[in-house]
């Protein structure tokens, strides 16, 4: 069966290993659901620097191109930032339906995780 692609973001904190534990439980949360997620955050850094300016640049680059492919972006977390919103500018944009995560969930009937 062939998924449609899930954008995930949120308002990401400091603390990469709660970013990553939290990317991986609402990436989970979509594949249940019937999407395949895509979500930067978890393989973008393991290749490219955000410290370095081009390689910041490019990993933007990567999640909107990404974003472009996907059939609807899922916010998850709590609470709205930059990022969030410059996705969802984006996804509005491209005319990708923009979402929660208990917007995904409630239409599959399985209510709030």
């Amino acid at each position: 069966m062939k998924r449609p692609f899930a954008y995930i973001t949120a308002p990401w904190g400091g603390n990469e290993y709660e970013n990553t534990e939290n990317a991986a439980r609402y990436c989970r949360a979509v594949y249940d659901a019937g999407f395949t997620p895509i979500c930067p955050l978890l393989f973008v850094p393991l290749f490219l620097n955000d410290a370095i300016p081009q390689e910041h640049k490019d990993g933007i680059d990567i999640g909107r191109d990404f974003l472009r492919r996907a059939h609807v972006l899922v916010v998850c977390g709590h609470g709205v930032d930059e990022t969030v919103k410059n996705d969802i500018a984006v996804a509005e944009r491209l005319r990708i339906t923009a979402t929660t995560l208990d917007g995904i969930l409630t239409v599959k009937g399985e209510g709030r995780s």
